[in-house]
């Protein structure tokens, strides 16, 4: 099976035969987690990086009064932060959505990638300013997009990501992800979900069930929420050499 973390790295930069082998051996030993099984806790001391190689998970915080707020969505491909090793604490966790296989790079090899392989600095760099990209995007959501942009946007995103990376083509794709989930997303409720969705699809934009969406009308779905995948970064520039 293709190594999406590998993949990923390619669109956004010229990796070498080298520097393939050295992510390949990097991410070479997996485990299988289960589904709601966190990867780390907020408050713990961080440790390696994570690549989800399979699976889907989300960063999420607990507030004081129990309510939880998702904050990123990790899908196959995807890496926690570059340099999470010199946190002192975790300040969010990181939760398995679905059943993942994950592998993690510990502090010492990343530092060694880093510092060998200039194609892949300039591709974990980039995949980190989309990250920040996202977060930016789920910040205005959250601020000033009505419940209907919010959800129709966040569709659009995933889409776009599952795209990518392969797992997505003529508007559907597989989203394993309850209504709950959405909900800690988006900043709504379950039942706010379910009508929002409802409304999305009497609009002829897409057709969401449990673990897949399709997306009827792609040009009504962007127009209702307001998109422009620019913030995801498909393409940069190369660093000259």
């Amino acid at each position: 099976m293709a190594n999406r973390f590998i993949h990923k790295l390619m669109s956004f930069a010229a990796l070498t035969p080298d520097e393939i082998s050295a992510l390949e051996l990097a991410t070479a030993f997996s485990r299988r987690i289960p589904p709601r099984t966190d990867l780390i806790r907020e408050g713990d001391r961080p440790g390696p990086v994570f690549v989800v190689l399979e699976g889907w998970a989300f960063r999420y915080k607990i507030l004081p009064n129990g309510t939880r707020q998702l904050m990123a969505f990790l899908m196959p491909g995807d890496a926690c932060d570059l340099h999470i090793g010199i946190l002192a604490e975790m300040d969010h966790g990181i939760r398995t959505a679905t059943a993942a296989r994950v592998a993690t790079i510990g502090g010492g090899q990343m530092t060694e990638l880093m510092h060998n392989h200039p194609g892949i600095v300039q591709a974990m760099y980039a995949a980190q300013l989309t990250d920040q990209g996202i977060l930016r995007a789920w910040i205005v959501s959250m601020g000033r997009r009505s419940s209907i942009e919010r959800l129709a946007h966040l569709i659009c995103e995933l889409y776009v990501r599952a795209r990518s990376i392969g797992i997505a083509e003529h508007g559907e794709f597989e989203i394993p992800l309850s209504q709950s989930i959405f909900a800690d997303a988006l900043g709504m409720t379950t039942v706010h979900v379910n009508r929002v969705m409802q409304e999305l699809r009497l609009a002829g934009a897409l057709i969401l069930s449990r673990g897949s969406v399709r997306v009827v009308d792609p040009i009504k779905l962007v127009q209702i929420a307001g998109f422009d995948e620019n913030y995801l970064h498909r393409r940069v520039r190369q660093m000259p050499a």
